[in-house]
């Protein structure tokens, strides 16, 4: 516990480290961009802006990449990180500046816009010292931000972890209970228990059981009414009726208590019967005709 004092100083350090660095940022922001604010004045005039407005120019560029610098800066204490959009917003406010403060060293008056050949070098280092200077710092301070974020939190879950409280109160033993003299009490029969169900041990180890079904119910036999059949003669004799009706096998089946197909056979064999008879015939009508 002696060291929760430490960590909180070394938060505290972090917290105004990163409060500092964004007050660094905003003053260079603004006095690189009150350095270059004539400069680009001057290069909207000679572009043939008029002078009532072509001041305008610079504190607009220079409002917009201090909101981003500002913003920016108060999330990340958050430990929220804006998009990709912050970032292009600062380099498109950063370049802009640069460009337009460096535009005579790069292309003099009368030069040809092109491939710069004609480079004032001392113009161009000095005209570029301050915008460049803001870009970097501007992405220096967004990772050193994170970083410093990074290390805050560690502290704090370690912080965290320290001042949870645990409660180190000793536990005392139970008292054993003293041992009474009972007096006998009446033994009673014991009820019935439902019969044990065996566990099945299946995949896995589990123990699952049976589930309990009640027996399924069987008719009796002798409940059965029992199934009236002619007697063969007498089924034969219905079988060759229905035959001769012209009655199909399940009728005929039905109505001589018989299978359809013991009805099939006799069916069958009366048909062959009549294909014989049928057949004799003829050949008998053919023996006569040719007698006469």
């Amino acid at each position: 516990m002696k060291q929760t004092p430490t960590l909180h100083r070394q938060i505290a350090a972090l917290q105004g480290i990163q409060s500092g660095l964004t007050k660094v940022l905003v003053a260079v922001a603004v006095v690189a961009l009150a350095f270059t604010a004539t400069n680009v004045t001057l290069f909207a005039i000679d572009h043939h802006i008029s002078p009532w407005i072509a001041w305008l120019l610079d504190p607009m560029v220079a409002v917009a990449l201090g909101a981003v610098l500002i913003v920016d800066g108060q999330l990340s204490e958050h430990g929220v990180y804006p998009s990709g959009w912050a970032t292009a917003l600062r380099w498109f406010a950063g370049l802009s500046t640069w460009l337009m403060n460096c535009w005579a060293a790069l292309w003099p008056t009368g030069t040809p816009f092109g491939v710069p050949r004609d480079v004032d070098p001392a113009g161009l280092l000095l005209h570029s010292i301050p915008p460049v200077l803001l870009i970097v710092l501007a992405e220096a301070i967004t990772h050193y931000r994170r970083s410093i974020l990074a290390r805050i939190t560690e502290l704090r879950a370690l912080l965290d972890t320290q001042e949870t409280p645990v409660d180190t109160t000793p536990v005392h033993p139970a008292p054993e209970p003293v041992s009474t003299p009972s007096t006998p009490t009446p033994v009673t029969a014991p009820a019935p228990m439902a019969a044990e169900r065996k566990a099945l041990v299946i995949c896995g180890g589990n123990a699952v059981y049976a589930p309990v079904v009640p027996p399924a119910s069987t008719p009796d036999p002798e409940d059965e009414p029992a199934i009236y059949k002619l007697p063969a003669n007498e089924a034969l004799n219905e079988i060759r009726t229905c035959w001769t009706k012209g009655e199909t096998i399940s009728q005929a089946a039905v109505k001589s208590t018989r299978s359809t197909s013991y009805v099939h056979k006799v069916y069958k064999r009366l048909n062959d019967s009549a294909a014989e008879t049928a057949d004799s015939g003829d050949r008998h009508l053919a023996s006569v005709g040719g007698e006469r």
